[in-house]
């Protein structure tokens, strides 16, 4: 599907190496700040308090959050669940309270704004547990990433597959280097948001590929680097409808969607600017780098004089 038609190549390859090697900058600061800073981990990863309560009517999330701050609490987690009536609270475990004493507290903040509200539930989440969600989260990352690698092992030629492969990489390190030098909180959500950002990112750079191996089948005489810059700029009409549309909805989750989506929206919108960015020039980049051909891509088939039953010429 096409809103417009560009009949002029753009040269996004002229300045291809340029950009590569900023984009090695800026993947080796990422893995920089991931090694020195580590990750602001949520309660859901590091332990804590899990209260429950209920509303007589529609709970005002806001207000919950106001009273918790007014407590003296900073990093804790309110969100709606069930019902619009139902809440539930994350606070950070704290040295000297226990979950009893933290649940009394946090009531009577709550009972001031609202009499009506009760407790549901009250539990404890030990680190142990964050651990696993950690060991959890990471070999759900590994998996996605070793499945994107036989996926693309199978579906092209190796200079395409590793090229694809480096431009996958490079988001979502890019995306967690973000969180370790801004020291966002790294929620569940977040990781959910990274391994979508992963299918997102692997999807723009096989329709880029695609286009690619199509045009050297067609446009037998014209050199490489254009054939690239051509097959990319058939693609601009598709990648701003799909990324421009995609972008609207995420934004609308950063705007609207209050401090629960808040980090995962903003995780989805770097992977989508760093997706065109990185399908664009690094694995376009990279894929030049490893001296991708038209041979690579279109066999020669066996001459007519090897063998009558074959037509001479290339096969597409």
């Amino acid at each position: 599907m096409e809103f417009f038609r560009i009949s002029r190549t753009i040269p996004f390859m002229r300045h291809v190496k340029l950009l590569n090697l900023i984009s090695l900058v800026a993947f080796v600061l990422a893995v920089f700040f991931i090694a020195t800073r580590g990750f602001n981990l949520s309660i859901e990863f590091t332990g804590g308090t899990v209260m429950e309560v209920q509303y007589p009517q529609a709970a005002q999330v806001d207000e919950v959050r106001e009273a918790l701050s007014e407590v003296g609490y900073t990093d804790f987690q309110v969100q709606n669940f069930g019902t619009s009536r139902d809440i539930m609270i994350r606070l950070p475990t704290i040295d000297d309270s226990d979950t009893g004493e933290q649940s009394e507290q946090v009531m009577r903040a709550l009972e001031a704004q609202s009499p009506d509200v009760s407790l549901q539930r009250v539990e404890f989440v030990g680190p142990q547990v964050g651990e696993e969600l950690v060991q959890s989260g990471l070999l759900a990352l590994l998996f996605v990433v070793i499945g994107i690698m036989v996926y693309l092992a199978f579906r092209f030629e190796w200079k395409l597959a590793i090229a694809c492969a480096v431009a996958n990489l490079h988001d979502v390190v890019i995306i967690l280097g973000f969180f370790a030098l801004f020291q966002w909180e790294f929620t569940l959500a977040v990781l959910a948001g990274v391994l979508a950002v992963l299918g997102y990112s692997v999807n723009e750079s096989v329709v880029i590929m695609d286009r690619i191996r199509e045009n050297f089948r067609i446009q037998r005489r014209m050199p490489v680097v254009e054939t690239v810059d051509l097959s990319i700029t058939q693609n601009i009409s598709r990648t701003i409808i799909t990324h421009g549309s995609t972008q609207i909805m995420v934004l609308s989750m950063f705007f609207f969607g209050g401090p629960t989506l808040k980090y995962f929206s903003l995780a989805l919108t770097i992977g989508i600017w760093f997706g065109i960015y990185s399908s664009v020039f690094v694995a376009s980049g990279v894929a030049l780098m490893l001296g991708l051909k038209r041979d690579d891509l279109i066999k020669k088939v066996i001459s007519k004089d090897d063998d009558p039953s074959v037509i001479e010429g290339e096969e597409g």
